[in-house]
Order: C-alpha cells, then sequence, then structure tokens
C-alpha cells in the first residue's frame, strides 16, 4: 500500500469477492469482482436489491468485457446469488468496455433496459461497428501515436493490427436505450440514488450516489489506488481533457466524509475528499513537470518517461501517452506552452518564451 492509500480507510479490509459470488458491501448493495484480460485485470461491478413496479429482483451496475469466462461468472451468479430473483435493470456507467462490453447479453438474457448517458451510448454504437480502428487501435490511432512521436516501427504496427480492439470487447450494443442525465434519479427499492456526471475520462460519465445509504458508485472517476486515465485521443485530437475531470470532481463536494465509495477498480473505501485532493494535487505536480520540461521542444513520447517510472507494456503505452496529451494540451489550452509540427512530422510542445527548432 502506498502513502497515498494510507490516507484512506477499508472498512472491508482485505476481503474480496470470490469468483461467482457476491459480498454485501451496505444493506441491499452486493460486490462482484470480474476478470479482464489486461494488467489491470479486474472490475467491481455492483448488485442493488430491486422492485420495479411492485417486482422483486435486482439491479446490475456495469457488466465487464464480452467473453466466455465472464459470461459463465454471470451464470453462477444468477444461478445461486440472486435468491431465485430476476434482473430487473442495467445501469451502465460509461462506454468502455469492461462496462458496457456485456450490456447487449444480460439485456437480451433478461430482457431488461440499459440505462446509459446518451453520449456514452452513441459513442459506444459507433465503435462497435468501426472497422478502421480508433482510440485504441487501427490506422487512425497509429497516425494519431506517430505524430505525437512514437517513432517504433514494431510497436506502430501492432497499433494498426489492433483495430478490432473494441468491437472484440464491445461487438454490439443494445438496440435502445433509456437516457441518464446529471441529477436524473432511480429509486432503487425504495431508496433515491441520484446520478452525478463526470467529464475527461470518458464522453458522459454517471456515477450514482444514495443519501440513505451514504454509498457512491463512483465508477472510474474516484479511485482509491491509480489515478483515472485522462487521454487525448485519435478521435479527437485537440481535447482537453484534463480541466474537464479535475471540474468534474468538484460535483462530489456535498458528498458526506463518512461516504463510502464502490470503485471500479480497487477496493471499497472512505476518504472520498481526501481522495479527490490528491488527484487534483497529483495532477498539479504533472503539470509543473512537465511545464519545466518544455524549456526545450518535446514531444508526447519525451514526456513520457518524466510521467511514468515503470514499464510499460503496448497496451499501457497507449493510454500513456493519451495522458501525457492531455496535461500538454491543458499547459498549451492555458497559453503556458507553444504547440507545432515539426518538419518530421512530429508535434512538439515548448514553453511560451521558447521557440521550437
Amino acid at each position: 500500500m502506498n502513502h497515498l492509500e494510507q490516507q484512506l480507510q477499508y472498512p472491508l479490509g482485505d476481503t474480496l469477492p470470490d469468483a461467482g459470488l457476491t459480498l454485501e458491501v451496505a444493506p441491499g448493495v452486493r460486490w462482484i469482482r470480474m476478470p479482464l484480460p489486461f494488467v489491470l485485470d479486474h472490475i467491481n461491478l455492483w448488485l442493488l436489491r430491486d422492485n420495479i413496479d411492485g417486482k422483486e429482483g435486482w439491479t446490475i451496475v456495469d457488466c465487464g468485457v464480452s467473453n466466455d469466462q465472464v459470461k459463465g461468472l454471470w451464470d453462477d451468479i444468477f444461478r445461486t446469488q440472486l435468491d431465485g430473483l430476476p434482473v430487473l435493470r442495467l445501469i451502465v456507467t460509461h462506454m468502455h468496455p469492461d462496462h458496457i462490453g456485456l450490456a447487449y447479453w444480460l439485456c437480451e438474457r433478461w430482457n431488461i433496459p440499459i440505462h446509459i448517458s446518451m453520449t456514452d451510448y452513441m459513442t459506444a454504437q459507433a465503435w462497435s461497428q468501426r472497422t478502421d480502428g480508433g482510440a485504441t487501435g487501427g490506422e487512425r490511432t497509429a497516425q494519431h501515436l506517430m505524430r505525437h512521436g512514437m517513432v517504433d516501427p514494431d510497436s506502430i504496427q501492432q497499433i494498426r493490427e489492433r483495430a478490432s480492439h473494441y468491437p472484440g470487447l464491445v461487438p454490439r450494443v443494445p438496440p435502445a436505450f433509456v437516457r441518464i442525465m446529471h441529477g436524473s434519479t432511480f429509486r432503487i427499492n425504495g431508496h433515491l440514488w441520484s446520478a452525478i456526471a463526470g467529464y475527461g475520462h470518458a464522453p458522459e460519465h454517471m456515477s450514482l450516489y444514495c443519501d440513505d445509504k451514504k454509498v457512491l458508485i463512483s465508477g472510474d472517476m474516484v479511485l482509491p489506488r491509480i489515478s483515472t486515465n485522462i487521454s487525448v485521443f485519435d478521435y479527437e485530437p485537440m481535447g482537453n481533457p484534463l480541466p474537464l475531470y479535475l471540474n468534474s470532481l468538484h460535483a462530489y463536494d456535498h458528498l458526506p466524509d463518512d461516504t463510502l465509495v464502490l470503485p471500479s477498480h480497487g477496493r471499497p473505501f472512505t476518504g472520498l475528499h481526501v481522495r479527490i485532493a490528491q488527484q487534483h494535487s497529483h495532477h498539479a505536480d504533472r503539470l509543473a513537470e512537465v511545464y519545466t520540461a518544455c524549456a526545450v521542444p518535446q514531444s508526447t513520447t519525451d514526456i513520457l518517461p518524466l510521467m511514468f517510472k515503470r514499464k510499460l507494456d503496448l497496451h499501457q503505452t497507449t493510454f500513456a501517452m493519451g495522458e501525457a496529451a492531455a496535461h500538454l494540451h491543458a499547459l498549451y489550452y492555458e497559453e503556458k506552452i507553444t504547440r507545432e509540427l515539426c518538419a518530421d512530422g512530429i508535434i512538439r510542445f515548448t514553453q511560451k518564451s521558447q521557440s521550437l527548432a
């Protein structure tokens, strides 16, 4: 546990739900842990005891990627963990594959609606049908990363070959949805849950908060161990997501100090406002480091060793480059650094008082 984690509290200690089982973390709220095929090897999903129009059952929040292993674990849960009751609805916090991948399967199996923001629903629809890649693979991503300084031919070729990455994990999405917006409410088993919109990590991420229970399902907006990925991707190459993310965190200012946070990765914790303050401090430090480095021209690839000290695989590198570009763009839009496409086809950034060679 790092020193930042030590400032948080973990009411369940090191206890984790076993595969195919659930663990109650609050009355009527159960924790599911599903595997992921990445270095970040798990996602937390949530079961909420529910009653809709007099029908007893469960609401699922997020669903895991689409593969046979995850389907099999869901089958185990349906058989042993639902007290003989049906699933009544699915809520998805955002469109990333580990959150929406199996939505089509769950919705068809139980004949239930998916509740999600319109922005994330439409993005998932588009990405699941793309054949030219985007965001994490394919020719467009390769060109984007090359402009940001990735020059290793083997890495570029592997990126080009990942055009089917998103559709492989999200082969399709439900054909219709129920829209969630900031402030939308759900009456779940008599308790009111409110949606809190967040930006920067996904197009229109939705967390869920229940004041009765003092429970926040934070999705990826607030995580206890790792920083939420904030990236510039090929589909919005001039994006400025970092201020969007940091400003979004103020939507949690009114929540009680003892709120139990249920994150998508890591363990449930208390210390929400401590963790948010840590995130603001973390990004302020990174911005200062990046600005200092830009005393001489820097590409996004040049910045990677400054921001990421550990060895990264290619999948991690694509997100690390997105994160580095997000910090560079934040400084650029604050007019602290300049941005120039140089003669070699690589974008470089430098402090405003300097000129690029």
